[in-house]
């Protein structure tokens, strides 16, 4: 019955038809795989011992490595791949203790441009590298004694910047955070044993931080590449050198002025620098880049930049901050000069509530050290400067 029906079908009565030439074949019981997607124009799929500077400029990829910046994938904290060079501040935004590991990479013949107060300059082009590695004790030092966390990184795209965070995996491998993480840690600091969960930020947390208004225009911008925090001596090939004359001799740096009228800020550890200089490269690193004009928190009318008159009212001396109810010791003013416990500044570097705490995001526990030294400055300030009360 079958064979009549098919013959049928097939529109012919002739006796010589060959029926088993028109009995279907049974189907291939072997499995087959579905066509794949292809890929191969996926600039993040792109092997090579080379920068992938064509998904640095387009893509947001899933994988750090597959931007080919280090020539180790897995060790994110030193042999970038040329042409990255890493650099150092002299003072560094608190993160919970967290080592951190800076690379700067430029696109072929570009520059940096010197801004006597602003930060640099920075081409079309450029990356900033930076790694975060928890210690397990902030008294020591050395791979063994650390945890990687995160790397972050800043592209300049022709769009603008972008700020993209990587979370590290037990792999070896940093997979790209849109939403943001959290890590739980323990460490020890000067015999106190801490547990807190520190918090990779989320894109959105990228730009409070980073933002900063331009003609009337929010855009994000790179913190720490500001001249008094990179003139600092480090090791280069040739011995230690200053940070900035290495720069200008590798052709990374131009229109940058005579060394010796370049200013310069210091660690807070370091005790032959005053107290005045270390305090205020401490504040410009933490804090002015939201407390600046155009900064997230511009509307408070505080600025804390290095190079603002730190005696002056828009410096926080004797000055009452809008919008904050003055905490639970209803302080109610940023600088008390000559009383760092009235000094809202220093107060609020020692709270944790997320409405009070400063900075507002970036860390969960307290810079024992960073707190000791503003209120040992605030101190140390003569009360003439301003009577507040």
């Amino acid at each position: 019955m079958t064979a009549f029906t098919l013959i049928a079908c097939g529109g012919s009565n002739s006796s010589d038809t060959d029926i088993s030439s028109t009995t279907p074949s049974l189907p291939d019981s072997t499995p087959t795989t579905p066509a794949q997607p292809d890929d191969s124009d996926d600039v993040c799929l792109q092997t090579s011992t080379e920068v992938n500077w064509a998904a640095l400029m387009a893509k947001d990829c899933p994988q750090l490595s597959d931007y080919g910046l280090f020539t180790d994938p897995s060790i994110p904290t030193q042999s970038p791949t040329e042409p990255g060079i890493a650099y150092q501040l002299s003072t560094e935004l608190f993160s919970n203790y967290a080592s951190k590991y800076r690379f700067l990479f430029l696109p072929d013949n570009q520059q940096l441009t010197y801004m006597q107060e602003q930060v640099f300059d920075l081409p079309i082009g450029s990356v900033l590298v930076k790694t975060f590695a928890l210690p397990f004790d902030t008294q020591a030092t050395g791979e063994d004694n650390e945890k990687l966390i995160e790397t972050r990184l800043l592209i300049h795209r022709e769009t603008g910047w972008t700020a993209l965070a990587y979370q590290w995996q037990a792999d070896d491998k940093a997979e790209l955070i849109i939403a943001g993480a959290k890590v739980a840690h323990t460490l020890n600091n000067q015999g106190e044993s801490i547990s807190f969960e520190y918090a990779i930020p989320s894109k959105v947390e990228c730009k409070i931080c980073h933002q900063t208004t331009h003609l009337d225009t929010s855009i994000i911008r790179p913190i720490g590449l500001k001249a008094h925090l990179l003139n600092r001596e480090i090791a280069s090939q040739t011995g230690i050198q200053n940070q900035l004359i290495l720069w200008v001799e590798k052709e990374l740096l131009s229109s940058m002025p005579a060394l010796d009228t370049v200013d310069k800020s210091y660690p807070l550890h370091d005790s032959s620098a005053s107290l005045t200089n270390r305090a205020k490269g401490y504040l410009d690193i933490n804090c002015a880049h939201c407390h600046h004009e155009g900064g997230f928190a511009s509307i408070s009318g505080l600025r804390l930049n290095y190079n603002v008159n730190h005696t002056s009212f828009e410096y926080g001396v004797c000055k009452q901050p809008p919008g904050w109810d003055g905490g639970p010791n209803g302080l109610a003013y940023d600088i008390v000069p000559g009383n760092g416990e009235r000094s809202i500044v220093h107060y609020r570097q020692r709270l944790n509530a997320p409405k009070d705490r400063m900075p507002p995001i970036g860390r969960e526990i307290i810079h024992t050290e960073g707190t000791e030294l503003i209120k040992h400055w605030i101190d140390s300030m003569s009360p003439t400067i301003g009577l507040c009360e």
